[in-house]
């Protein structure tokens, strides 16, 4: 029998019932490769989201051996077992809902945003939880499902509030970070649902429609009674302080400081989800993309200080290198940020001095 799983529920053994491809149109493994930890942790860089298997089948003649109760072995295995993090999944999944419906609310029905209680009822997700490395560890446990506009605002609105507490700002700053990352799309309920969520690269004329949702979201936002950082984010999160962004194309200093938050959270969460064409991508390739695209495009204090207190969450994480070898981060080169010193049993590797040995996933 076959059956086509998610990536994320392949185990070891399983056997692919179809030759695997990357995004480049290049084979990975051939049909009838038997998976293994190794394999199915490179998928992910790969931009594969689903494999089709052959799942063996069950019979009353030959019932199935009873399976030992699985013991968490990885860090990441360890946090999801943990009662704090099934609690926030589901407060999540729950609080995602609530969420949608107040904010269609009031795009469809001009009803007025209490922003108060959207910003509240954020900040509840995470009331158990401190306010740095665990955050991130709930939510990239998180990226197994494909991401929406709804729950990347959530994420950016509490990767905001991070950001916010690290560059020390006032309870009310704080508070007004997460508040903008919260509405930054709000525009984009204003767009067809199917453009949005299509599965695949955007034509030119496509993307020139999903650009407007920061004008769209900037007028919505106008008709509120809410302060003005908030529509000025909503409006400016795209522009780049190059002036290479969008849609004034104005520089660093004309750039709402929110809005700069908004850049660095929203580019980090877009590239950290599972997409329906490719899964999540580690954390470590996407500083190093940060860093090959040109942090100029970035607030120089805010990206600096993001890029190493993020990485900096990830010390100690077992990790899975390009090579195929498994090891433990136990430092971050500070000017290399991207790839970090590696233990490997009794040996350590200073990724930076191998060019082409990279981090390709946390486990």
């Amino acid at each position: 029998m076959t059956k086509r799983l998610l990536t994320s529920q392949l185990v070891p053994g399983l056997i692919t019932a179809e030759d695997v491809f990357n995004l480049n149109n290049r084979l990975l493994i051939p049909k009838g490769t038997v998976l293994t930890d190794a394999i199915i942790s490179t998928f992910s860089i790969h931009g594969v989201f689903n494999v089709l298997v052959r799942v063996p089948k069950k019979t009353a003649a030959t019932p199935a051996p009873t399976e030992p109760e699985h013991i968490p072995t990885t860090h990441y295995e360890r946090v999801r077992s943990t009662p704090e993090f099934k609690q926030f999944k589901k407060d999540y999944e729950t609080g995602i809902q609530a969420y949608k419906d107040h904010l269609r609310k009031a795009v469809t029905s001009n009803t007025p945003l209490d922003v108060k209680s959207l910003y509240q009822s954020t900040v509840a997700l995470l009331a158990e939880t401190p306010l740095d490395s665990n955050m991130f560890d709930l939510l990239q446990n998180m990226r197994d499902n494909d991401d929406s506009t709804f729950a990347h605002s959530i994420n950016v609105a509490l990767i905001c509030r991070v950001m916010a507490h690290w560059m020390n700002l006032s309870e009310a700053e704080t508070e007004l970070a997460s508040t903008c990352g919260l509405l930054h799309d709000i525009g984009k309920l204003n767009l067809p649902q199917e453009l949005i969520n299509k599965p695949g690269k955007l034509t030119p004329a496509e993307f020139q429609t999903i650009k407007k949702h920061t004008v769209l979201g900037y007028q919505t936002l106008l008709h509120q009674n809410i302060d003005h950082d908030i529509c000025e984010a909503a409006l400016m999160h795209h522009e780049r302080c190059d002036g290479s962004g969008y849609p004034l194309k104005i520089k660093g200093p004309e750039i709402n400081f929110y809005a700069k938050m908004i850049a660095i959270a929203d580019v980090y969460d877009a590239m950290t989800a599972a997409r329906v064409y490719r899964g999540p991508l580690c954390p470590f390739k996407v500083i190093d993309v940060f860093s090959h695209e040109g942090l100029q495009k970035y607030d120089p204090d805010l990206i600096m200080t993001f890029l190493e207190r993020v990485v900096n969450t990830y010390v100690s994480n077992a990790c899975l290198l390009s090579n195929g070898q498994k090891g433990t981060i136990v430092f971050i080169n500070k000017h290399d940020l991207a790839h970090p010193i590696v233990q490997i049993g009794t040996s350590c590797i200073d990724l930076s001095k191998f060019p082409g040995l990279e981090v390709v996933s946390l486990i």
